[in-house]
């Protein structure tokens, strides 16, 4: 049983722990039965149907356009404890809306985000190409002016996405593209694109280590009417890191899941496992190896959902509710974090901890990723060390 105590500090409302428990027992009694990791594209589409059926994608979309980024951390946490799918199918409702539900206009919203709330709807968030990941302003995906058409201005896409999760299997991208006002950053634009749009294709699947539905993108052209831009003409770079400073803490609290179901399996493989005339809890070192697990995690914990809380109570006294710097500190602490946790416990599990298909070795695959995508350790290093610099100096 994973530890719940978590849930008494200050960070939370009683209405977050209300949510924690409904969202345990959900999971625990619908997971298993809509998962099979040899089908992760069937698995994700029932997924998201099931948790908008169950009400959870409100939070990942909600109806008021505000963001509860505790109940968005304590939502990825629990769904990642119980199975990496249940958590990226309902993170990537909420990624690949974020931007159209901070700034999308009306037309834009009606058409995607009732749909993508309900688990109709599959979305997806585009940012990433061949030679651009974490430099966001190297972007070179072209939008370019269509002129007048008889459905109004447009603009033509043309170029690549890669890495993109849900590609091959949403129903509609949002995709940052370069729209040329200025040079760098603050020449980039986005756009909501249909997935049927004439076009836009999906041009490989991409497999990897921990399997959920990716894709490489090819835009022939595809064109799109004006008003599917998301946000101002030239400001895609904002509404990137503004999503991104939404769902990056997020990031963090998918590997404390990951991390305390790795916790827990160490822990029953320390009480049960025979050794030298005693079990392996008995032992100094293993006991040590267990400390270390616990701190890392409420480490990564304390800092996740200070930098959740942090936004929401930005958000309440109607502050600008920008966290780049907690949001940062938080996805680097945590998913570095839960790498060490899980390594200890494949570590302490012996050769069962390498046996394939077995809990520990599916989360040692499982959390890889994380300490890349929205931003590698190395780049929230960058973010940091910027934001600290930034400050006016102190005495």
């Amino acid at each position: 049983m994973a530890d719940r105590t978590f849930l008494d500090w200050p960070f939370f409302e009683p209405h977050h722990r209300e949510l924690a428990a409904r969202a345990d027992a959900w999971a625990a009694a619908t997971v298993p039965g809509l998962v099979d990791h040899h089908d992760a594209d069937a698995s994700c589409r029932r997924l998201v149907a099931a948790l908008g059926e169950a009400g959870f994608l409100a939070y990942a979309v909600p109806e008021d356009g505000v963001f509860d980024v505790r109940a968005l951390c304590l939502l990825r946490e629990t769904f990642a404890r119980h199975d990496a799918l249940a958590d990226f199918a309902f993170a990537m409702q909420g990624l690949g809306t974020g931007a159209v539900t901070l700034f999308g206009g009306d037309e834009v919203k009606a058409a995607l985000l009732p749909a993508a709330r309900a688990g109709t709807a599959i979305t997806a968030f585009a940012l990433t190409e061949p030679d651009a990941g974490s430099d966001v302003a190297a972007l070179a995906l072209a939008a370019t002016p269509n002129g007048a058409t008889p459905d109004g201005d447009s603009v033509r896409l043309t170029g690549e996405k890669t890495w993109i999760s849900n590609g091959g299997i949403a129903d509609s991208y949002v995709v940052f593209a370069r729209s040329g006002e200025a040079p760098g950053a603050r020449g980039l634009s986005a756009y909501w694109v249909p997935a049927d749009t004439p076009g836009l294709t999906v041009a490989e699947r991409l497999e990897t280590i921990s399997p959920h539905p990716l894709a490489r993108l090819s835009f022939d052209g595809v064109t799109v009417p004006a008003s599917h831009r998301v946000g101002a003409a030239g400001a895609g770079f904002k509404v990137a890191m503004a999503t991104l400073d939404v769902f990056r803490t997020t990031v963090g609290a998918a590997a404390l899941g990951f991390a305390r179901r790795a916790l827990d399996a160490a822990l029953t493989r320390a009480r049960t496992r025979a050794m030298f005339g005693g079990t392996l809890s008995d032992l100094p070192l293993a006991q040590a190896t267990l400390a270390d697990m616990a701190t890392a995690i409420d480490e990564a914990a304390l800092l996740v959902y200070r930098a959740a809380w942090t936004r929401d109570d930005i958000v309440r006294k109607g502050g600008a509710p920008r966290i780049t710097r907690e949001a940062a500190m938080a996805k680097m602490v945590a998913t570095e974090n839960a790498q060490k946790v899980i390594d200890h416990a494949v570590q302490l599990h012996g050769g069962e901890g390498v046996r394939s298909g077995g809990v520990v070795e599916t989360l040692y695959r499982d959390i890889r990723a994380l300490r890349i995508y929205e931003g590698a350790t190395e780049v929230q290093k960058l973010i940091i060390a910027r934001q600290l610099l930034a400050e006016p100096a102190r005495s």
